[in-house]
């Protein structure tokens, strides 16, 4: 693909990154002259100093042979409105902005829902904008994700009722998969799972049948919901209910979170984690040191507990008893207080935390703090738009360890060349392992065999190896 970027920020240049190493061709623009000169050794590809929102400036870059346009400027104003110029001489060429004020999102989203028929068939969307990105939302959406299945690790679900899961789980000392070799695991258990990826001091790989697992790895498992529980144990990991819950933070991620947690208090959320019996209110708390947020939350959540105090302060601590909790959510916009104040709660004894971070650098740190589940705020917007950037096949996109591999989801069209084949016949170790298949017409998934055969209407999860991505490109997904 043929793809123009606006804006050579983090999240510009981290995209770019993705996209050349992917092999396409990209075009960067910012009118920063010293943000161009430090990119442009680093990139292999165009950087042009522009501005973004100038026709003109993007026609002399080649927006006319462009097959997308990303839009990442600091200035939500900006994006959209150079989408929407491109859009009224271009509408062929896909838009996606991303635009950090919530009212936009909500007013646009809610607009677009309410006049769903005015803007379908031949109507441009709004703003010609074809995807817009929030990364409060995005972020927001992977905490609550990580709260709904336990806050174990970091889970990627599929299914309209997560029937399956990829969950990371380290092997503790003790564990019956200590020194088990891939081929020899089902003499350990009955459970169906696949084992997707290790992650070692040396680095991660995708396993083969002599693969042994040893205390320390973290291990990528694909499982049936029903079976997680059993495999975490296996593991070593020791289950609780998360009975009380803290969000530290009532900033416009932590609101969104709230939002999610509360408002939708009857969903299956909710009772997967209070159980059915329960008040919301009793047992989730929101800590902010800010006054006016604080009252903003206690007038937008009249239910729950909100204390205004300092995370960090250990009187505050006792007197809230913050150390009781089961679960802590540091999702302030201080990343780095986030990691600080989660690694202090362990050591007091809280039982779980998530932690909201900048990049997916961090994740590292954080497990070394002792920190569950780490969300990189960056990094969910990049999944986001690649998602969108890889064809009207590929549904999602799912970066993992530090960005070796990535989870894709992707439906198989009648003009793919694997049509008719068995997964047997397409294996290529060390590339991509697939992992699911919802074939055409069904409902639900199932882990495939090697004589799984293929059909049009198929939808795939696989995980593919971040050097090797041209597996779609062969098979003409």
């Amino acid at each position: 693909m043929n793809i123009m970027i606006i804006g050579a920020g983090f999240t510009g240049v981290q995209l770019a990154k993705q996209l050349i190493n992917e092999k396409n061709q990209v075009v960067l623009i910012d009118n920063d002259e010293d943000t161009v000169s430090h990119i442009t050794n680093r990139l292999d590809c165009a950087v042009k100093i522009a501005d973004g929102n100038n026709l003109e400036n993007l026609e002399e870059n080649g927006i006319a042979k462009m097959d997308a346009l990303v839009t990442l400027t600091e200035n939500d104003e900006v994006n959209m409105i150079t989408c929407s110029l491109v859009d009224a001489v271009y509408p062929d060429i896909l838009k996606i902005a991303r635009v950090r004020n919530y009212a936009y999102y909500v007013n646009t989203s809610s607009a677009a829902l309410h006049h769903a028929e005015t803007f379908a068939g031949n109507h441009r969307p709004l703003y010609g904008i074809d995807f817009m990105i929030h990364p409060d939302v995005e972020a927001a959406s992977a905490i609550v994700k990580a709260v709904e299945h336990g806050a174990v690790s970091d889970v990627v679900a599929f299914g309209k009722n997560d029937e399956f899961e990829i969950t990371a789980i380290q092997i503790e000392e003790g564990s019956k998969l200590d020194g088990i070799a891939l081929k020899n695991i089902r003499n350990v258990t009955d459970c169906k799972f696949i084992v997707v990826y290790v992650e070692t001091e040396n680095g991660s790989s995708l396993p083969a049948g002599d693969t042994v697992l040893k205390k320390g790895n973290r291990v990528g498992i694909l499982t049936s919901n029903e079976n997680v529980k059993t495999i975490l144990e296996l593991c070593g990991t020791r289950i609780d209910d998360l009975k009380k819950i803290a969000l530290i933070g009532a900033g416009r991620i932590g609101t969104i979170t709230a939002d999610y947690i509360v408002e939708k208090s009857r969903s299956s959320i909710i009772k997967r984690i209070f159980g059915n019996t329960r008040k919301v209110g009793q047992d989730f708390v929101i800590v902010d040191s800010d006054k006016s947020l604080c009252k903003a939350a206690s007038e937008r959540y009249p239910g729950a507990k909100v204390f205004c105090g300092d995370a960090t302060d250990e009187s505050f601590i006792r007197e809230e008893k913050l150390d009781k909790f089961n679960l802590v959510i540091s999702a302030t916009h201080n990343h780095e207080m986030n990691m600080v104040i989660c690694a202090y709660l362990k050591s007091l004894g809280v039982e779980k935390t998530i932690c909201l971070v900048s990049n997916s650098s961090l994740i590292d740190i954080t497990r070394k703090l002792g920190v569950e589940v780490a969300v990189p705020l960056r990094d969910t917007v990049v999944d986001s738009i690649m998602s969108h950037l890889r064809g009207k096949s590929v549904t999602s996109v799912h970066t993992i360890c530090n960005g070796a591999f990535e989870i894709v989801e992707c439906d198989l069209l009648s003009s793919s060349k694997i049509i008719g084949k068995t997964l047997k016949d397409i294996a290529s170790p060390g590339e991509y392992l697939m992992l699911l298949v919802k074939k055409a017409g069904s409902e639900n998934y199932e882990i495939p065999a090697g004589n799984t055969a293929l059909s049009a209407g198929d939808h795939l999860v696989l995980i593919v190896n971040a050097e090797q991505k041209k597996v779609l490109e062969r098979w003409n997904v």
